[in-house]
């Protein structure tokens, strides 16, 4: 397994501590991390910083965690990635996301609807481009150029690259489904490597109606992680991120992160914890929360502990983990991502 971290996210921006992230980048970078993912959500855009770490970094590859297809027109995601791809040398992944109806709706201000189908013209389209032709495209939801309008067919004038990865995030049925077929690789979330099963038979089956297999595909996800003896309390301030994330992460109607916990073995607690989030009972919600739940989305405990989580991770055919490592300063930080890069080399060569 390779290994990845992450900067950004839906609170980024607040503290105005970028020269941390930055640094945290280029120590990963000398450590043997493979890749960083720029989050965004309704924080920090996920861009801007990928350009700025494409000067500061050497071989670390650059990808969006995830561009958000709603923020964007397909055309200017592939102008904005052909563009990183040229300033890094060409290390940019093209990580995509859909987002949920809260964000699509309500920041973006346009209809959620039928996102597999969004998802799907939006990569067709950025397919175009990347080859260079003429973005001439007739669809559900875009059609270029506009009919009956003044508009023509264009191809951007930067040279075309289709060596540009795709990646996508996503957590249904159908959406794992359009990651096997048209994807390189996945961003996962809300994952179990003991609930693999639920994701990536999904992902298998898209792969073969392309006439690949799953092996094709790069799958990326990870967790928290953090050393101790003292697992209960490593366990206990987690649960209200998985408390939000099952009962705030998405309206009622739908929450894309609960339902895939539900497939994964966890519907009762998903749907007890989601009903006292709505009910406006936090602190209910987050006790609700199972300790397996939070062990197995996440690397904590002994050094042995979190060895055999890498395991289970590298058994349910996860290729690259994700790690981001706890810790009150960003010394502590590295030093927690040193050890669990050691683990991880063990690991590997076992």
């Amino acid at each position: 397994m390779q290994a990845a971290i992450g900067v950004g996210g839906a609170a980024s921006g607040r503290q105005r501590d970028w020269q941390n992230s930055v640094e945290f980048v280029m120590e990963a970078e000398k450590l043997g991390v493979s890749y960083t993912w720029s989050a965004e959500a309704w924080g920090q855009d996920a861009v801007v910083p990928l350009a700025y770490l494409a000067a500061k970094t050497s071989t670390m590859k650059l990808a969006t965690g995830i561009m958000q297809i709603s923020a964007r027109t397909p055309s200017m995601t592939a102008m904005t990635a052909l563009t990183l791809a040229a300033i890094s040398d060409d290390r940019f992944v093209l990580g995509l996301g859909a987002s949920g109806p809260q964000v699509v709706e309500g920041l973006q201000g346009v209809p959620f609807a039928r996102p597999v189908t969004r998802m799907r013209e939006t990569i067709e389209i950025i397919r175009l481009a990347f080859a260079g032709e003429k973005l001439v495209y007739a669809g559900k939801h875009f059609t270029l150029p506009l009919p009956d309008g003044e508009g023509k067919g264009l191809r951007l004038s930067q040279p075309g690259n289709d060596k540009i990865p795709i990646y996508l995030a996503t957590l249904s049925p159908k959406s794992l489904q359009l990651t096997g077929e048209l994807a390189d690789g996945w961003v996962g979330t809300s994952f179990t490597p003991e609930g693999a099963d639920a994701v990536t038979t999904h992902i298998a089956k898209g792969a073969e109606a392309a006439g690949r297999s799953l092996a094709d595909i790069d799958l990326q996800v990870g967790g928290s992680v953090a050393f101790s003896d003292d697992v209960d309390a490593l366990v206990a301030p987690r649960k209200a991120g998985i408390a939000f994330t099952l009962g705030a992460m998405g309206s009622a109607q739908h929450n894309f992160y609960n339902d895939a916990f539900k497939r994964q073995g966890y519907e009762d607690a998903a749907i007890e914890v989601q009903r006292l989030w709505l009910a406006g009972q936090r602190e209910q919600a987050t006790e609700r929360v199972p300790d397996e739940m939070v062990l197995r989305t996440s690397l904590l405990g002994t050094e042995d502990m979190i060895k055999q989580r890498m395991r289970a991770y590298k058994k349910a055919g996860i290729t690259t983990l994700r790690l981001d490592p706890e810790g009150s300063s960003l010394q502590q930080r590295l030093a927690t991502l040193g050890r669990a890069m050691d683990l991880l080399n063990s690991v590997n060569q076992e």
